[in-house]
């Protein structure tokens, strides 16, 4: 059942760019935009915990990936047969504790045989080969840091990251005394980074963190609007402290 369900998919993707003039022009580069729509919307409905809606989101986002099978087929490059093959293979090879007979002890070692797996299959000349470098700057940020632990360039003890994060903020703090704008670009960036390890050592993952941040201040910030009417003019002739009550008032009503 699973596989006619799948065959059914690919029909309505083959049907559609004969006969629906808006998917027969659409390119690789065209859907590029709605790729990253659609993992983002992925994320966000986990963010929710939004269960039934996160079935129609991925969905969506297969629906993506069957459209770029289907525009690979018609060009001879590939299939989306092809696509499953690889990864299956992949999958496979990648965990020979699982299908093979090597033996590990934690998921830390499977992440390090996983690392080493890619350098080599892959033909690459370092671990820190292969992230996109349109991936979001945090998420880049802790894959380095994961791709460099594997390999035990990795503190020992979550104090000396403490201690790290608080170095680079000192160091941040003297650029901006001395007023070097890209010196305070680089300290800000070298503050940004320590935090992102800070968040690992802690298993939080920073872009998840700073999105559901900016989400909770997206909250806040609209009730701050609704208590003005929607009126920016009003809410610019209101004192901080003022504004900064309402916040708070948010704040304690769990927003």
């Amino acid at each position: 059942m699973p596989e006619q369900k799948m065959e059914h998919l690919l029909n309505i993707m083959k049907r559609l760019r004969k006969d629906c003039p808006w998917d027969a022009v659409q390119t690789h580069d065209s859907l590029k935009p709605y790729l990253l729509e659609e993992a983002y919307e992925v994320l966000e409905t986990i963010d929710d915990k939004n269960y039934d809606l996160l079935a129609k989101e991925l969905g969506d986002l297969l629906l993506q990936i069957v459209f770029h099978s289907e525009l690979a087929s018609e060009a001879g490059h590939f299939d989306f047969n092809d696509v499953v093959d690889k990864i299956s293979h992949k999958l496979i090879e990648r965990h020979p504790h699982v299908f093979d007979n090597q033996k590990v002890h934690s998921a830390a070692d499977v992440q390090s045989n996983w690392e080493q797996s890619k350098l080599e299959s892959e033909n690459r000349t370092s671990l820190l080969e292969g992230l996109p470098q349109s991936m979001p700057a945090l998420l880049s940020a802790q894959r380095l840091q994961e791709k460099a632990a594997s390999v035990g360039f990795e503190w020992e003890e979550i104090e000396s990251v403490f201690e790290k994060v608080q170095e680079e903020l000192g160091e941040f703090h003297e650029a901006y005394h001395q007023n070097d704008a890209d010196k305070i670009r680089e300290e800000f960036g070298d503050v940004l980074f320590a935090l992102v390890n800070l968040g690992r050592f802690l298993n939080v993952n920073a872009e998840d963190a700073c999105r559901q941040t900016n989400a909770k201040f997206i909250r806040r910030f609209q009730f701050i609007e609704k208590k003005y009417n929607g009126d920016p003019a009003a809410m610019k002739k209101a004192s901080l402290e003022e504004l900064d009550a309402v916040w708070n008032e948010a704040k304690e009503l769990g927003i």
